[in-house]
């Protein structure tokens, strides 16, 4: 049976038009069923504008609220009947086996932890965003968000947390002893850094898994490194430079080709292999970024997404809700730490 996936309707800029355009090409591509989660009146009315959204498996789940960009934490719990806790509600109740949303970052972080709870073991979900390489593979970045402060042990947790869904979404790499590891810092030696980086080294040097050590910035991209480990603040610095120099090549890549005759007619001829680069920097193409952690899909993206954005990030719920990562993350967390886990469960 195709997966079901809650959409929060009211998150995005721009909401609802790019949630809805997203979800009736999830739907029409991958046949994944999606609840719309919002003001029915607005909803319904941007469907109708859709004439072929009545043959599609989408419904609309009604919520008299939704949490803006500018709301403060308090507004999470005032705020009972929102968009984004009436999504998550979906998730818990099993009535959907995930939840995308492109609102708040903190707030969708906040509630899921009230929501769904969190996997023991771990103190604080990490937010995992997945970006290419130069060898023409992928890697991974987090935390790019939902922790701006954290501890040593925080950034143990999301180690184990990307080694996991690492091999879960990609599996090893010829060659290599699992995932390789790196902490984000400022140089490579293991002295380098501020005091978290310094005291996280040493932690994730314990770890059994291939860690590499220290990467810098450079590292994101050249393929050395398939999990990069990193606080929030430096993770959601990182993916938002990316994100601009990648647009910015594609942009100024565009202008080149069109300056001469000469050029315009090399575009022609190398127009597929244009179009296949602007797909594989194109984030859009990547869905959201899964908040690991929370005992439930959960999958955040931009605020800015468009419908191509939506449409992958209700990809990447439907594959991550097939692919069983919160029962091995909590299995990999046990076996580092049995202690603390068994201290986490309820009685």
């Amino acid at each position: 049976m195709p997966s079901v996936i809650a959409l929060d309707a009211m998150g995005s800029d721009r909401a609802p038009k790019p949630e809805i355009e997203g979800a009736l090409h999830a739907a029409r591509q991958y046949g994944v069923r999606v609840r719309l989660v919002g003001p029915e009146p607005v909803i319904r009315a941007e469907l109708d504008r859709h004439h072929s959204a009545s043959r599609l498996p989408i419904e609309i789940v009604h919520a008299s609220e939704h949490i803006t960009m500018e709301d403060k934490v308090e507004a999470i719990r005032a705020k009972r009947d929102s968009s984004m806790r009436i999504g998550l509600r979906l998730v818990r109740e099993g009535q959907a086996a995930g939840f995308v949303t492109a609102g708040n970052t903190g707030a969708a972080m906040a509630t899921a932890k009230i929501v769904l709870g969190a996997v023991p073991g771990v103190d604080r979900p990490a937010l995992a965003a997945v970006f290419p390489t130069a060898p023409g593979t992928a890697a991974m970045l987090l935390d790019v968000g939902a922790n701006v402060d954290c501890k040593p042990h925080n950034l143990e947790q999301f180690a184990v947390m990307g080694d996991i869904y690492f091999r879960a979404m990609f599996g090893r790499r010829p060659g290599t002893a699992g995932p390789r590891v790196g902490l984000l810092s400022i140089g490579e030696e293991e002295t380098k850094g501020n005091e978290l980086t310094r005291e996280a080294f040493r932690l994730l040097k314990q770890l059994p898994l291939n860690f590499v050590g220290n990467v810098e910035g450079r590292d994101l991209y050249n393929g050395h490194v398939d999990v990069i480990v990193a606080d929030g603040f430096v993770g959601n610095v990182a993916l938002k430079i990316s994100e601009g120099v990648a647009n910015l090549v594609r942009t100024a890549l565009k202008e080149s080709l069109k300056a001469t005759i000469t050029r315009q007619v090399g575009a022609l001829l190398s127009r597929s292999a244009f179009t296949d680069f602007k797909k594989r920097l194109d984030h859009t193409e990547y869905g959201g970024a899964p908040l690991l952690g929370v005992k439930g899909v959960c999958i955040i993206t931009h605020g800015s997404s468009n419908s191509n954005a939506i449409k992958n990030a209700v990809r990447v719920a439907a594959e991550f809700a097939q692919s069983g990562i919160n029962e091995s993350i909590e299995r990999g967390l046990a076996a580092l730490h049995p202690l603390a886990v068994q201290a986490a469960q309820p009685e």
